[in-house]
């Protein structure tokens, strides 16, 4: 663990602890506060290219959830979105945050929406990215589902075989040559930090309630992107998401799979800018 630490710190980084768990967040930059979320299997450094765009004109905040990198698992095992908003609202209580713009990707995205329906008083825009939450068989992802079966079970309970986690990562990515050496040993050493994989099945296993009827009630200026290739949540589900939240925009990307913010990072850096930057209402002029 202290060597993980150590490389995948930085000055930026910090450890808060909140109901005995230690969260890895980073706090980088001055201005209005953006919180992101990131996805299953991932860490806060999913974030890396976002965040070095972002900082010059915002305040980012990311953390690690729990269960995932560095943050690790909860003590109490649960990974229910009530306990995800229970670590969401404390964070950004103990790090002075009132109110901000949300992002989250796949199960960040998930935890996004359910905050703003939850505390809508907190979050001024929304941006969710290839994001979870439709709990219908078509809608969940794929390692979600093989996670629910023996056969998956037994072969990864205990460690992530690297060919393993490089499959998922091809699948995860539009384009494979976009995968490094240095990104896949990422993925694969924080997901088997200890604890994490048992963290995982008990997230995927858990019971989780579907609220998407109440999106219609989400009233925040949102932003949907989405990458045309995701096979983990393929693009219909974007779709689900836009006719469901009324002042919101879908932007897909041709060729982009399941991360566009880390596969995509430019393009979809600048289009958040402008939605960011745009008056409130007024955000649906930008052209994708």
């Amino acid at each position: 663990m202290e060597n993980l630490v150590q490389k995948y710190t930085n000055k930026h980084s910090r450890f808060y602890k909140i109901n005995g768990l230690d969260i890895h967040y980073r706090d980088e930059g001055k201005g209005f506060p953006v919180i992101l979320l990131h996805g299953a299997f991932s860490s806060l450094h999913t974030y890396d290219q976002w965040t070095e765009h972002l900082t010059k004109e915002y305040r980012v905040i990311r953390y690690t959830l729990p269960g995932f990198g560095l943050t690790g698992p909860c003590p109490n095992h649960d990974y229910s979105m009530e306990n995800h908003l229970n670590y969401l609202n404390k964070l950004m209580d103990a790090l002075n945050i009132p109110k901000c713009h949300i992002a989250g990707n796949s199960l960040g995205g998930w935890l996004a929406w359910e905050a703003v329906l939850k505390h809508p008083e907190r979050f001024e825009k929304l941006i969710l990215i290839s994001s979870a939450g439709f709990l219908d068989k078509q809608s969940v992802p794929l390692p979600f589902k093989m996670a629910r079966t023996p056969f998956l079970k037994r072969i990864v309970r205990f460690s992530l075989k690297r060919k393993i986690l490089v499959h998922f990562l091809k699948d995860v990515y539009g384009d494979a040559d976009r995968i490094s050496d240095e990104l896949v040993e990422r993925y694969w050493e924080l997901f088997n930090r200890q604890g994490n994989i048992e963290a995982f099945f008990a997230l995927v296993n858990g019971k989780h309630k579907d609220n998407t009827l109440h999106l219609k009630e989400i009233k925040k200026d949102t932003l949907i992107m989405w990458g045309e290739e995701d096979n983990w949540l393929p693009i219909h589900n974007g779709y689900r998401f836009t006719t469901a939240i009324p002042n919101s925009r879908l932007f897909t990307y041709a060729g982009i799979g399941h991360v566009p913010m880390e596969e995509l990072a430019l393009k979809t850096v600048k289009d958040l800018q402008k939605f960011l930057g745009a008056p409130k209402h007024e955000t649906f002029k930008i052209k994708a």
